[in-house]
């Protein structure tokens, strides 16, 4: 391997590719032949947190997750008085709470803010919360993560992307996603028209197959649909599928190259996503990139995905993988073996405004990322966004911390949540 290789592409290059060929095979170097582990060991120990922005101590007092109907706030106070917010995954939290309350707050009283990288590994072994890894440990590790970098920028006048990064993209264009199964071609089609009146958007993405190898319904919908979208969308539109896991190695194969045909963008999980050594079996057949992460709950296995090739596009989902610092590890090995990093996210409360914040310091972010509505029950302000999709882009906010405040009125209404 190269010392370019290694570097991959410079962000002037690699802007460059993404402008011109957003997940196109032929964006990407030939594949290694042997996995370089000692490169990703290196890059997973590079430092993410910018803990040298705060010169004195960042002293967590208080950790509080709040409750209203079904949305979940987490607040943190620092002895200084500084305090942060998060919003919560609340579709998972309505179950994970008392983990939260339990097993990931208590942890971080009386500890310094600025230890956050650290106090992040130390937590995975306090009170065995290893044996919860999988959302249950990390949806609530991200939601106060979240907060504790709210907090930080805040304090520092930097955005969340400055504190784990340097701002790469002030602007993300988004591709629209259609989540709808059981659903005919045509019925499918309709609805990415009336989204794409809405958003605007120059890419999209549409599911295939029936989830985690259920058999699909209408019989035969992928294959009627992989060319009725093309067709109706012309050959500008950029084009992607999720399977959400539902072929094994065969099928996955075959549908892929039918998506080749069709000079589709990247396949995204074509078997189960912990099926790792089929998936790069399917990777290896296939021609386009093979796209994947969003359950992934272990670096270690990151790790393996990245270095024997067997995604091209990576996606973690900040909220499923436990934060920003954690996501951003995986963003860096993706770069430094000539991979982009795309992920998944969210969809629930403020998920699309903390996408955006970690790709704007991503220089290896693909494209396009999906774009998903804020929630309708949040009253908030955002002086330096409209937070919604004009032409297909959307300003990242600017702002100290998330750059988003929620009204205070509101937050008044939320009660502390006990276990």
């Amino acid at each position: 391997m190269t010392t370019n290789r290694r570097a991959f592409l410079t962000s002037a290059a690699l802007s460059g590719v993404a402008a011109t060929l957003p997940f196109s095979s032929k964006a990407f170097p030939a594949s290694d032949p042997t996995p370089d582990y000692d490169l990703l060991d290196k890059t997973i120990r590079q430092p993410v947190f910018k803990k040298e922005l705060f010169k004195t101590p960042v002293i967590i007092d208080t950790v509080e997750l709040l409750r209203f109907k079904d949305t979940f706030l987490c607040r943190v106070r620092s002895k200084d008085g500084a305090e942060g917010i998060s919003v919560g995954a609340s579709q998972q939290l309505k179950s994970l709470y008392p983990i939260f309350v339990n097993r990931v707050s208590p942890f971080f009283i009386g500890k310094d803010a600025r230890d956050l990288e650290a106090l992040l590994e130390e937590l995975y072994v306090y009170a065995s919360n290893y044996k919860l890894q999988s959302l249950a440990l990390w949806v609530p590790v991200a939601t106060l993560e979240f907060a504790i970098l709210d907090m930080m920028g805040r304090i520092s006048g930097k955005s969340i992307g400055e504190l784990i990064g340097d701002i790469h993209h002030k602007e993300i264009a988004v591709y629209q996603a259609n989540s709808e199964r059981g659903i005919t071609p045509e019925e499918t089609i309709r609805q990415l028209k009336e989204q794409l009146s809405l958003s605007h958007a120059k890419a999209i993405k549409f599911k295939v197959g029936g989830r985690m190898s259920h058999p699909e319904y209408p019989d035969k919908r992928s294959e009627l649909l992989i060319p009725l979208v093309r067709k109706t969308f012309g050959d500008r539109m950029v084009i992607s599928a999720d399977s959400n896991g539902s072929y094994d190695v065969a099928e996955a194969i075959r549908i892929g190259k039918i998506m080749q045909e069709y000079n589709y963008d990247f396949y995204e999980e074509p078997v189960p996503f912990d099926w790792y050594e089929e998936t790069m079996l399917v990777a290896k057949a296939l021609k386009i990139p093979i796209a994947g992460g969003e359950q992934e709950p272990s670096l270690h296995n990151f790790r393996w995905l990245i270095a024997n090739n067997s995604l091209k596009v990576l996606q973690p989902d900040t909220f499923y993988f436990g934060g920003m610092v954690r996501s951003m590890k995986v963003a860096r090995m993706a770069q430094v073996t000539g991979k982009l990093c795309t992920p998944h996210i969210t969809g629930d409360g403020f998920g699309y405004v903390y996408m955006m914040h970690f790709i704007s310091a991503v220089p290896n972010a693909g494209a396009y990322h999906e774009f998903k509505a804020l929630s309708k029950e949040l009253p908030f302000q955002c002086k330096t966004s409209s937070l919604v999709s004009e032409n297909g882009v959307v300003k990242v906010p600017s702002g100290p911390g998330l750059g988003v405040d929620i009204d205070p009125d509101y937050i008044k209404k939320h009660i502390v949540v006990k276990a």
